[in-house]
């Protein structure tokens, strides 16, 4: 059995480095020379995990075919806004029935598509076969061997125990869900209201606020993922509940900390350009304010948080204008 890696970065590999740890024949495929040439020397992933020994297992290539051959498990770890032109560039490499495993977390921003409607475009005619992996998980945690729990959305039955037993470790545990479109949207939408939660907590108003935007969070991520088919329960599992209370506490998330830096006056492309690695809630967030305008729904944080990042909206005033809507029941 082979897996395939696709993206370099902290999350990729992390997960690599997990599956390598536990004998696997596992090969990253990273774009970057320079990258790659440290990770050959010196057995780490300077860019994105220094100072972490990474498996002797794991092999690493710039060449996507070689990375592909061979192999039975694909995981996606690319930016969502990558995926597409990723799975283009994968097709002709990918055998009949691959595993695609989906571990980014966003919708697409032209298109306003979830990972999974990403790959059945991309992979039209070419039979597949699909799971997504999401939940509470910093990648300098799980790399750690911290304890961590995930959920795995998968409508396949016999893939999503394969793919449970692959990842499973005595620190890394994987839930099965078959609510594939709950498991995606709730790791693409707690990204945005982690901005909003770095926003507040930079500004200072408290733990209350915190756990006002946490729980009407929720209710954005839930009314979103009902109108779009998702189970409801789904949200209050680890890929929902449990990844918004992460992103929105914890001062490892990425978009947490973009909120924070935008309510110091910091703007949004000073702050992208001095990241290394990618805040997916700040696309998602144009991703998903168009999809809710497109179905109708209400979602007064994500408007807020869209206003701060593409409108130069104080966000001050974004958190006044949430607390003076329209009075309503919960």
């Amino acid at each position: 059995m082979k897996i395939a890696v696709i993206g370099g970065g902290s999350w990729g590999t992390t997960l690599a480095d997990l599956l390598a740890g536990k004998g696997l024949d596992v090969t990253i495929w990273i774009r970057e020379m320079e990258l790659l040439a440290e990770i050959k020397a010196k057995g780490e992933n300077t860019w994105y995990m220094p100072g972490v020994k990474l498996s002797p297992n794991l092999q690493a290539t710039m060449d996507l075919a070689q990375a592909c051959k061979g192999a039975e498990f694909f995981l996606m770890t690319v930016p969502s806004q990558f995926l597409r032109q990723t799975l283009s560039d994968m097709r002709p490499l990918l055998p009949k029935n691959a595993a695609i495993i989906c571990a980014n977390k966003g919708v697409e921003l032209d298109t306003g598509k979830t990972m999974s409607e990403v790959c059945e475009e991309a992979l039209a005619g070419h039979k597949y076969r699909f799971a997504v992996l999401s939940g509470p998980s910093f990648a300098y945690e799980v790399i750690r061997r911290m304890p961590t729990a995930v959920s795995l959305g998968c409508k396949d039955k016999d893939l999503a125990r394969q793919v449970q037993e692959l990842f499973a470790t005595d620190t890394f545990r994987v839930y099965t869900n078959k609510d594939v479109r709950g498991v995606e949207l709730g790791g693409a939408v707690k990204n945005i209201i982690a901005i909003a939660a770095g926003v507040s907590d930079e500004l200072g108003f408290g733990a209350d606020a915190r756990a006002a935007l946490i729980t009407r969070g929720l209710a954005e991520m839930s009314r979103l993922g009902t109108r779009m088919g998702a189970d409801p329960k789904t949200f209050m599992g680890l890929s929902g509940l449990g990844d918004l209370v992460l992103t929105c506490t914890g001062d490892l998330s990425r978009n947490r900390q973009v909120g924070k830096r935008l309510a110091q006056g910091q703007k949004l492309m000073d702050i992208l350009g001095e990241m290394k690695m990618v805040a997916e809630g700040v696309k998602t967030t144009q991703a998903v304010h168009g999809l809710a305008k497109k179905l109708k729904v209400e979602l007064p944080i994500t408007e807020q948080v869209y206003a701060i990042l593409y409108e130069d909206k104080d966000p001050a005033q974004a958190v006044r204008e949430l607390m003076m809507r329209e009075l309503k029941d919960e």
